[in-house]
């Protein structure tokens, strides 16, 4: 274990703590947590198009830094799994948008995503058509969520993102886990409330 480190607005979420109770109540495998650094430049880097005036458009830098420096790194110094199977990438709000984007673009390293009420909003909802108009093979399994404290039309615009994974081939239970968290709002402590189940769902323990 190390040290808690605060995201954005300075809230830990207890990722490190939640996941030693899972995997010592056999609830969850084994597995490494790789916490990357959130910078005030989070909207340039974990968005996919850029948006007059909001800026954006850098998630494939990012990409790039993940796969080509921060990988190899974790590979080379600690002992890994390759594969999809092993690999995952996750977030909340544009850290969920760029989860998203990533695990449906490299699905073949990236094969779970945990986007916790992700900003599907982004660009007039331009995720939804990148994966409507994207081969996603083969598909990651996705953890997707939104609390219905986040504003009616961000809930809807969650839930349409889901249809048309569904539409795409995911299965509700199978690779693809929606929830609608009753009373949850958009920030840390309602996220750190759903480490657990989101790792349950993508790492279970066998």
């Amino acid at each position: 274990m190390t040290a808690p480190r605060p995201s954005f607005p300075g809230q830990d979420w207890h990722v490190g703590q939640t996941a030693d109770h899972c995997i010592g109540a056999g609830k969850v495998g084994p597995l490494i947590i790789v916490g990357m650094y959130n910078t005030k430049a989070r909207i340039r880097e974990y968005t996919p198009t850029h948006v007059p005036r909001l800026g954006g458009g850098r998630a494939d830098h990012y990409a790039k830094f993940l796969l080509d420096e921060v990988q190899p790194f974790i590979d080379r110094e600690y002992r890994t799994l390759s594969g999809s199977q092993h690999t995952g990438v996750g977030g909340s709000s544009l850290g969920g948008l760029v989860s998203l984007y990533l695990g449906l673009k490299h699905s073949r390293i990236f094969g779970k995503v945990a986007a916790l009420s992700p900003s599907v909003w982004w660009n007039q909802l331009v995720i939804q058509r990148f994966v409507q108009a994207t081969v996603v093979e083969p598909r990651p399994r996705i953890w997707l969520d939104i609390g219905t404290r986040e504003g009616p039309r961000i809930v809807h615009d969650v839930e349409r993102f889901r249809d048309v994974l569904l539409e795409k081939g995911w299965k509700l239970g199978e690779d693809l886990h929606y929830e609608r968290v009753e009373g949850a709002e958009h920030n840390e402590a309602a996220w750190a409330k759903r480490v657990g189940p989101f790792l349950q769902f993508l790492y279970p323990a066998r």
